[in-house]
């Protein structure tokens, strides 16, 4: 059986929570392979409880469903319990969670030194939520990071934090004047942290290709979206990971080969928190209408989302950098009630027409959105259940978009709750 890739396709904020809960009830293992607590999924189930899911998969929610973090997140332990104890404190069964013994951990020290580098950098800042999450990723690379598995093993965890805080504290001190830490206090910290998740800890990369040895369907999650992966997003406003459906293979522990199907998760419209470039972004009071009506603050950060229409140039940018098979497009509802809708089909750079990605950050600055209006429709869409039902001029839009970015839009969101999704065979 196969593999799914779950990915979204603008820069995060899509809706992929709530396409991983649909998807729940067909698959037995939910893995998130990329990211830290940087991230949020909402959820909204029928009886109208909502969820926003951090580091945990979607998948906690349905019953019966193993959930894994994979060996590509980053994770902040006390995060991790934190969101733990609140799911079992609304009644959610939690005993199908595993952490890969190979995921990263977020160290004090990596939460420290991203909220005072990021104010260093003043106005040139990346605009990163300062959970450690980029700094974590750092020390993996430079192979000097703390795994989970290290929470198993007393000795070698303290000679991992004292080798790292040797520099980091001349970092902290010499370079932020800051205080330094203390290496018993972090491994007090860590270590009570980790008596609590090490139950938790498993060789995932086993147990998710003996699933689908046996037959099983995994569902991988990623986080964030596609313009905010590190090598394909537009750099440096990125993550520190790789969100792309290249990464699930990388982040979960299977082969590519494993995967059959990579499904894009697309809002009828566009949104990005943070800084960087954003061609469509609208700073008039049809970005605050947009924002209002479609509750754009940040699951996570509760930061106010950016808003702007639809852009088929990145919609075509990540079904090719995907290899997305299918589309989710997320928010249809918002749209209802506007005269015209435009979509940006294609950027105008310096005095010539790009109908795909520019290649430099520069052009990428520099790119002015080329629209095409479309009618708009008046009726309350949000209790459609099927794609007939749709007014006319809202069909004709999802038809439209999907010759422009170049898949199929497989299931449409009417609204935030789990029975208002239309799906089209």
């Amino acid at each position: 059986m196969p593999a799914i890739v779950l990915i979204g396709a603008q820069w995060g904020d899509e809706g992929k929570g709530k396409a991983t809960d649909l998807l729940g009830g067909q698959v037995q293992w939910v893995v998130r392979y990329q990211g830290g607590n940087n991230a949020g999924h909402t959820v909204v189930l029928p009886d109208g409880q909502d969820y926003a899911l951090k580091l945990i998969p979607s998948g906690i929610l349905t019953p019966g469903v193993r959930n894994v973090i994979g060996n590509g997140v980053v994770v902040d332990p006390g995060a991790l319990i934190d969101e733990l104890g609140g799911l079992q404190e609304r009644g959610v069964d939690t005993s199908g969670l595993l952490l890969s013994a190979d995921a990263h951990l977020i160290m004090p020290y990596h939460t420290a030194i991203d909220r005072v580098s990021e104010r260093y950098l003043g106005k040139a800042k990346i605009g990163t939520t300062g959970r450690g999450i980029g700094p974590a990723y750092q020390d993996k690379i430079a192979r000097v990071g703390v795994r989970a598995a290290d929470l198993l093993d007393a000795k070698i965890l303290r000679q991992k934090v004292e080798a790292a805080l040797e520099y980091k504290n001349q970092v902290l001190v010499k370079v932020y004047n800051r205080r330094a830490l203390d290496l018993d206090e972090v491994l007090d910290t860590v270590q009570a942290a980790g008596r609590r998740i090490e139950h938790l800890i498993a060789d995932t990369r086993l147990l998710l290709n003996q699933a689908l040895d046996a037959g099983e369907t995994v569902l991988l999650e990623g986080s964030q979206g596609t313009l905010l992966d590190v090598d394909h997003g537009t750099y440096p406003f990125v993550t520190s990971s790789n969100p792309t459906a290249g990464g699930a293979a990388v982040g979960a522990g299977i082969g590519p080969m494993r995967i059959d199907r990579v499904i894009g998760i697309l809002k009828a419209y566009t949104t990005r928190v943070g800084s960087g470039p954003f061609p469509t972004e609208l700073h008039d009071a049809m970005g605050e209408h947009l924002r209002k009506v479609g509750g754009e603050v940040g699951v996570n950060t509760r930061r106010p989302r950016r808003c702007g229409w639809f852009d088929a140039v990145i919609g075509r940018y990540a079904t090719r950098v995907n290899g997305i098979t299918d589309y989710f497009l997320t928010k249809l509802d918002v749209l209802s009630g506007l005269e015209k809708v435009p979509v940006c089909v294609a950027y105008e750079v310096d005095g010539r027409r790009c109908d795909e990605m520019p290649m430099t950050q520069t052009d990428v600055h520099h790119a002015v959105p080329v629209y095409e209006e479309f009618p708009g429709w008046w009726e309350d869409i949000s209790r459609c259940q099927t794609f007939d039902e749709l007014p006319a001029n809202a069909r004709s839009y999802v038809l439209r978009l999907e010759e422009m970015i170049g898949a199929k839009v497989s299931a449409i969101g009417v609204g935030p709750g789990r029975d208002q999704t239309i799906e089209r065979p």
